[in-house]
């Protein structure tokens, strides 16, 4: 009884939390039945005949889960998805109390939930998964999670409970995530990119895993952003694992995507991926690898050409007169990474928002924005507009990176610094904007408000 009225007090707070236009009730019916019975995830989630998929990394992580949720969905499979991004543990207990029938039934094969890189730890041991996919280890807010290397031993902590039978999909190009791999009981299994001729230069103090545990600094034989690439020591041996899941071929076309060609163990794979970047060309490898583990066999080509980014990532919204490509920045290698796939793919200046905000859930400390590779920029901008709690940091850095001050505005306003940057725009032209995760949040109320785009938790 105590668990039955957890679930209908969680539904009705969520029910009352949208009706009331206080929000989306994403995370609010999780607290609500927590507070009631604080097992009831765990109990919950043990009625899923699939059993649960947990996906954690710093970049890609919502993108990747997508990825994953419509191959299952293509496979046969009904799946419970914290689809609007809510990752902590109180928004994955809300997927899971807003997908359960008032009478307790839950009508879904498997659920598969993104997670908090610092939430991983509670969920895995509320969850007990039977598949857990890690994708990379970068610094953010480091203000909420410590370095790197923190993060790495909270996540084996939990792992380390889960049996045998449990499989992990690690980024084997992670130096982190490959030694985390070697120190777990259960089935650890290795997906990376072999397609070396995709490795760019790459800014060294993006580097956040430079060095092996033995001390030694890491050779790489080639590097593709950050510290992802080919590594090995050369004092111990440490070294990249052999990938059971590659990508063998990247072929990028600008902003409009790339052809892949991903090898699994029982052979090739050819796609075309509607999104691009190497990190997304990742995002979809690991989305194969984990549909080929749990034994399935999708339309990979048909899923993927008819796949469309989440909120915020990569997203094109259509206003009447304008293209906006809102395309989230939050951390030095994914900013970087960002500004590297658009300025590589730009054959003329542009117009362009950044908008950043140093609240609780963007990070207080807005110090990455030194180490993200914004001397991109430069070259290829007609004018950018800053705006978002963190204006004059942003106004500031871009200085330094050498955007020429007559192509600088600083709006405070959200709303205001939308209409000041499409502002004696011709029509037709694409704008680029730029948000840390509230300022996203608050852009696409925004464009919501102006009928431009849907509520993030109807997408």
């Amino acid at each position: 009884m105590r668990e039955q009225l957890a679930i209908w007090m969680g539904r009705a707070a969520g029910s009352l939390s949208r009706r009331l236009g206080r929000g989306g009730g994403t995370t609010l019916p999780g607290r609500v039945a927590r507070r009631i019975a604080p097992a009831v995830l765990t109990h919950l989630t043990q009625r899923l005949p699939q059993g649960v998929i947990v996906v954690a990394g710093t970049n890609g992580k919502t993108t990747t889960t997508r990825m994953i949720a419509a191959l299952l969905a293509a496979a046969g499979w009904q799946v419970l998805h914290n689809r609007s991004g809510a990752n902590l543990i109180s928004g994955v207990t809300a997927t899971v109390i807003d997908g359960v029938r008032w009478n307790g039934a839950l009508p879904y094969d498997a659920a598969l939930f993104e997670c908090d890189e610092a939430a991983l730890p509670q969920i895995v041991r509320e969850v007990q998964p039977r598949l857990v996919v890690l994708h990379n280890l970068f610094r953010d807010q480091l203000d909420r999670y410590g370095e790197v290397d923190t993060i790495a031993a909270n996540w084996r902590s939990a792992l380390l409970t889960l049996p045998v039978s449990t499989v992990v999909l690690i980024n084997g190009d992670d130096p982190s995530l490959a030694r985390l791999g070697r120190e777990l009981d259960c089935t650890v299994v290795a997906y990376g990119n072999d397609d070396v001729h995709s490795a760019r230069s790459s800014v060294e103090h993006l580097a956040d895993a430079g060095f092996c545990r033995c001390g030694s600094a890491l050779d790489y034989r080639v590097r593709f952003f950050g510290h992802i690439g080919h590594y090995s020591c050369p004092q111990c041996g440490f070294a990249r694992p052999d990938a059971a899941y590659a990508l063998r071929d990247v072929v990028p076309h600008a902003l409009r995507g790339s052809d892949l060609t991903l090898q699994l163990p029982t052979g090739d794979i050819r796609l075309t991926l509607p999104m691009p970047g190497l990190y997304n060309a990742m995002n979809a490898l690991a989305a194969v690898a984990t549909s080929d583990i749990l034994g399935l066999a999708p339309p990979y080509a048909e899923v993927f050409a008819l796949f469309q980014a989440a909120f915020g990532r990569y997203e094109v919204v259509q206003t009447p007169n304008h293209t906006l490509v809102l395309a989230l920045i939050k951390n030095p290698v994914g900013a970087s990474e960002t500004l590297r796939m658009l300025t590589e793919a730009w054959h003329s200046r542009v117009p362009m928002l950044i908008v950043i905000n140093d609240r609780d859930a963007d990070g207080t400390d807005v110090s990455w924005l030194w180490d993200a590779d914004f001397e991109l920029l430069p070259d290829h901008l007609e004018r950018v507009t800053v705006s978002g709690t963190r204006a004059a940091d942003m106004h500031v850095r871009l200085k330094y990176a050498g955007v020429a001050a007559d192509r600088i505005t600083t709006v405070d306003d959200i709303t205001a610094a939308i209409d000041a940057t499409l502002q004696g725009q011709p029509e037709g032209t694409t704008v680029y904007v730029l948000p840390t995760y509230t300022a996203m949040l608050e852009i696409r109320a925004v464009l919501v408000t102006r009928g431009w785009a849907q509520p993030f938790w109807n997408d």
